[in-house]
């Protein structure tokens, strides 16, 4: 280090030189807080996005749920038409059987 730095600090010739990266490392600072305030809103907009998606998600399902059982209502529908003739075709054959034996 220069003779003068170590008597007089105000005669030091590196004493602007420190001054500036003093006064980087203090905007350094600054920036870095930023930084990571930046990375920290980041996060947890992201929970919050994930959170919705697992949300809509979920909805999804059910609604696909919902459209499934619509689509086979009908198909019961016909089923229960269609057997309910068939029981009563039968019905009318055993009466008909019936008559005919005398009961």
């Amino acid at each position: 280090m220069h003779e003068n730095c170590t008597e007089n600090t105000r005669d030091c010739p590196l004493l602007p030189r420190i001054e500036a990266l003093e006064k980087d490392n203090e905007h350094n600072k600054d920036a870095h807080k930023e930084f990571c305030n930046r990375l920290e809103r980041h996060h947890t907009n992201m929970a919050l996005i994930e959170e919705r998606m697992t949300q809509i998600k979920g909805d999804t399902e059910e609604i696909k749920e919902t459209v499934q059982e619509l689509k086979e209502k009908p198909g019961k529908r016909w089923e229960s038409v269609v057997e309910k003739a068939v029981w009563a075709v039968c019905a009318a054959v055993i009466a008909f059987l019936l008559g005919r034996v005398g009961l």
